[in-house]
């Protein structure tokens, strides 16, 4: 039995990390979650920058064409699963509770964990049974286009992805609570080689067509989830961890965690949700070959909006306002969420509040310059990276103009990443999904509405506009729970002076941007680019220095002087 926090005389280490040092030790709060932001932000900016040549690869073989969108929306169905089942709920639901337990239980902890990945398991294979039942009818008897066709083979083939995707969320979000970040970090780097592989061999050493390399494509998915699972394992057990099938589900933990994981399938997923919607709108509003230039609605002809290839264009521009997205704030929120898991578990809500005060600081110190670099850069971003092979000029220029708009969204994507996880650590995960249920849906408003005069640009911009709308909710909503728990500081301490300081910081970045760009204006992109963003970079950080920004710690080894919570 493990009872209490603090060091344990059990192999000399914390009993919650298993490290010399931890959050209970002198280090603090702060150097911890530094240390975790750093080490999963390193690794997870190897997995975006191998998720870069990924795209490429796709960009080059498939283009925006009708197989690309094909896969992406194939592709699109058990990675929403991961984050519905896997990172977004079961494990976000587990954290807070599995913490709590620890300081409890250690051994009653592990058993509520494998549960809770056994009934996951159980769960998505009925659900991939079915699924694939659904998919085999609606294929043999009532798919007649060939571009229908072709997205349900794609999709039978990667379903049972989400099974694999799912327990390895899971485990990682087990690894996460023992603040072990690496092998959960490394998961999407083994994806992205396993793609890139496939495409490139499939592509250049076998000279597979098209058509049947998508095919090769999904197949190695599939692979890639069978690795990604057992590289978990291993930091598991060097922790004396050791996964088993377990069915513990009438204790009260469990049900704790139940309780929790059904609204946090909305609440944590709400910009994936939204990116699925502009995905399956732009596909039922795109015009082709197959299907003609226009649709009959109530007896009138109306021209489709947009064409064959706009999901494609979506998928392009939704993976590159995700580079910082993932490379910092769901770095900053995977690295916070145990520090706010153990603040709420000890019921130490003045420390829990100063947590949230800091990710919120540090959010908009990383987010507010990624957003004016990507609205600054965004054609030759685009060109540089896709516009070869099969991606044309006017590809970058549909797939720039979307990147726009989801780009003036950054901010309140990062944001809400921190904001949904302060919830889950006060096992509240209701008012999370009420945000994002009215997110959802307005979203899918404002894409009706704005389709028809923005393209593409349209699915974006209401994407991006729902951020804030449910960043403003979940401030409001959580600045009352801490009143009523009689927190004497606010969420929002030294978030004006922070965003001032960024502001000025992100003006002299952007300056420079337009200045370099100006001066290189006759030259190539790349060349464009190569000189543009280090200098804007170094521009930035050096002004957050003369500014004496605190966050900027995170970025850099050192300490910024006298910080002053800005």
């Amino acid at each position: 039995m493990w009872a209490g926090a603090g060091r344990s005389a059990w192999h000399g280490r914390c009993e919650l990390c298993f490290a010399p040092k931890c959050l209970h030790c002198p280090d603090g709060t702060t150097k911890a979650m530094i240390k975790g932001f750093r080490q999963i932000a390193l690794i997870t900016m190897l997995s975006r920058i191998l998720g870069m040549l990924r795209d490429m690869a796709f960009a080059y073989f498939l283009g925006a064409t009708g197989l690309m969108d094909g896969w992406a929306i194939a592709f699109k169905i058990p990675n929403l699963a991961r984050r519905l089942f896997g990172e977004g709920a079961a494990s976000s639901s587990l954290i807070p509770v599995y913490s709590e337990e620890m300081l409890k239980d250690r051994r009653e902890a592990n058993r509520l964990a494998f549960t809770v990945a056994t009934v996951v398991f159980v769960l998505l294979m009925g659900i991939v049974l079915f699924g694939e039942g659904i998919i085999w009818g609606y294929y043999m008897f009532s798919a007649e286009h060939a571009g229908t066709k072709l997205k349900l083979a794609l999709s039978g083939i990667m379903l049972p992805y989400m099974v694999l995707i799912c327990v390895v969320a899971i485990l990682a979000g087990l690894l996460n609570a023992h603040r072990h970040f690496a092998a959960p970090a490394v998961a999407p780097v083994v994806l992205n080689i396993f793609i890139i592989g496939s495409l490139c061999l499939s592509g250049w050493v076998f000279g597979i067509p098209p058509r049947e390399q998508v095919f090769v494509v999904a197949v190695a998915v599939i692979l890639a989830g069978l690795v990604q699972l057992f590289i978990q394992l291993p930091p598991l057990w060097s922790r004396e961890i050791y996964v088993r099938p377990a069915w513990q589900v009438r204790s009260e933990a469990f049900k704790k965690v139940i309780i929790l994981m059904g609204p946090m399938v909305l609440g944590l997923t709400v910009t994936q949700i939204n990116t699925l919607a502009d995905d399956f709108i732009a596909l039922w509003f795109a015009g082709s070959d197959e299907k003609g230039t226009f649709f009959v609605w109530l007896g009138r002809q109306i021209e489709y909006p947009l064409w064959e290839g706009a999901v494609s264009h979506l998928f392009y521009a939704q993976r590159l306002y995700q580079f910082p997205l993932g490379v910092f704030g769901i770095s900053l929120a995977t690295a916070i969420f145990p520090v706010m898991s153990s603040d709420a578990a000890k019921k130490d809500f003045r420390a829990f509040c100063e947590t949230v005060s800091r990710g919120l600081r540090c959010t908009i110190f990383v987010a507010l310059p990624a957003t004016v670099g990507l609205l600054l850069v965004a054609k030759p971003v685009v060109a540089v990276i896709f516009q070869r092979g099969r991606f044309t000029s006017a590809d970058t220029i549909k797939t720039s103009w979307t990147l726009i708009f989801y780009a003036i969204g950054l901010c309140g994507y990062f944001t809400q990443q921190v904001l949904t996880r302060a919830f889950y650590s006060m096992q509240d995960s209701k008012v999370p999904a009420q945000s994002a249920v009215v997110a959802v849906f307005t979203n899918i408003l404002l894409n009706l509405t704005f389709i028809w005069f923005l393209g593409t640009g349209g699915l974006a911009a209401a994407t991006a506009a729902c951020s804030y709308l449910q960043v403003v909710v979940l401030i409001v909503a959580l600045r009352r729970s801490l009143r009523r728990r009689k927190v004497a500081i606010s969420v929002l301490d030294g978030f004006g002076t922070a965003l001032l300081k960024t502001l000025l910081a992100t003006l002299c970045m952007a300056v420079t941007v337009r200045v370099v760009m100006a001066l290189t204006k006759s030259y190539a992109e790349i060349f464009t680019l190569l000189l543009a963003v280090p200098a804007a970079a170094a521009v930035y950080l050096l002004t957050a220095k003369l500014l004496r920004i605190e966050m900027l710690s995170l970025l850099t080894a050192g300490k910024t002087r006298e910080p002053d919570r800005a």
